[in-house]
């Protein structure tokens, strides 16, 4: 589901104008985003975790057999409720039986 998608399946279900909702969305998305960058975590109860996830340092390979140094860096993630988790598996799961029948 695209951005543009999400905005009119909410439109759709709220009643809310389009425009409304994209300002909304994007507002949300800005405030995440900011929130990450200052190293703050954002915990959305029911649904996951925005978070701020510090990779170590590791050497790669190149196939020259040159081996380079990565420093320790932080990355955006997300990290999905269990209650989240298992709807989706539950909802896969019944998928893949009704595929079966």
């Amino acid at each position: 589901m695209t951005k543009a998608e999400l905005v009119n399946e909410i439109s759709n279900k709220t009643g809310i104008e389009k425009l409304q909702v994209q300002t909304i969305v994007e507002s949300t998305m800005k405030v995440i985003r900011q929130s990450l960058i200052n190293n703050e975590n954002v915990y959305l109860r029911g649904f996951g975790s925005f978070i701020v996830k510090k990779r170590a340092k590791k050497t790669g390979r190149i196939i020259t057999k040159n081996t380079i140094i990565i420093p320790e860096h932080y990355i955006p993630a997300f990290k999905p409720a269990k209650t989240f988790v298992e709807r989706v598996k539950s909802a896969q799961h019944k998928k893949l039986q009704t595929k079966a029948e």
